[in-house]
């Protein structure tokens, strides 16, 4: 646990029930079973677990895409209720990098109509002056060259896409993105360049961010803290050099021994960005 005080984020006692009756209120599976996590403002919370570990189910219920049996999730202290209830103002704050590039952007719309429709949902966060110019800088800074406004989604790689789903988070300017899975769709070089990237923007935008994944070199790369998921629980957390150098818990012990060796050089370190082919 971060501090309580000043956390950006704080998630209580959060069950979530799949399959029983009554919407899964009564009966089930419990997806997530009690689990409390935080994270503080500029902070990068590394919540790592197996495939039906219950990690992406609390990803979804802080972005609003899930409710929850029970527990809380609040923004500063402000209840995260369901996305399309939540003010505008929190509905920026939280946005959501998902783990599949290409099915997450409208493959018909350009990229340019991609990030306008976002500044026509949230007009307090589009930029004064020249869009054009504005939208050239935004992609600019996720890598992109500015001829990528003018093309389809569905014409892009998979890694220029994830930097167009970023570029899409950024644009209504949140103070916490949540990252499910956001590059293990990707081949590893690009993995490496996108992991760069958002090392990059939480520096320059101060953001804070839940990043998922079920690798813990990939959250070594990224995370300041890191909490482990298994079966619904959260089984260890810590400090990440902590946990990965003197995990407690057998289980993650046995996700160490299933990720990249640590010591060996971050997979594309060294090579220039390629962020308009990648």
């Amino acid at each position: 646990m971060s501090t309580g005080e000043r956390d950006l984020l704080d998630v209580r006692e959060l069950y979530v029930t799949y399959g029983g009756r009554g919407g899964g209120r009564r009966g089930g599976h419990a997806a997530v079973a009690g689990v409390s996590l935080s994270v503080a403002p500029e902070e990068t919370l590394g919540l790592v677990g197996e495939s039906g570990s219950g990690k992406t189910t609390v990803a979804r219920c802080v972005a609003g895409l899930l409710r929850p049996r029970a527990g809380t999730v609040t923004f500063e202290g402000r209840p995260l209720g369901r996305a399309g209830h939540r003010p505008p103002e929190l509905q920026r704050a939280v946005q959501m990098v998902f783990q599949d590039p290409r099915s997450s952007l409208n493959p018909r719309m350009t990229v340019a109509s991609v990030i306008a429709e976002v500044w026509r949902t949230h007009p307090v966060t589009a930029p004064e002056g020249d869009r054009t110019e504005a939208l050239h800088r935004l992609l600019a800074a996720m890598g992109l060259d500015p001829d990528v406004a003018s093309r389809r989604a569905g014409d892009l790689s998979g890694g220029q896409c994830q930097r167009v789903s970023i570029a899409r988070a950024l644009a209504v300017r949140p103070r916490l993105l949540v990252c499910d899975e956001a590059v293990s769709a990707l081949d590893v070089s690009v993995q490496a360049q996108i992991l760069r990237l958002l090392a990059e923007l939480r520096g320059r935008h101060r953001l804070a961010m839940l990043f998922i994944s079920h690798d813990l070199g990939v959250v070594h790369q990224i995370a300041d803290r890191v909490a482990v998921m298994r079966r619904g629980v959260i089984v260890e957390e810590g400090r990440t050099v902590e946990v990965l150098t003197a995990p407690r818990h057998p289980y993650t012990r046995a996700l160490l021994d299933a990720a990249l060796d640590l010591d060996d050089p971050v997979p594309g370190d060294g090579t220039a960005d390629g962020g308009a082919a990648g």
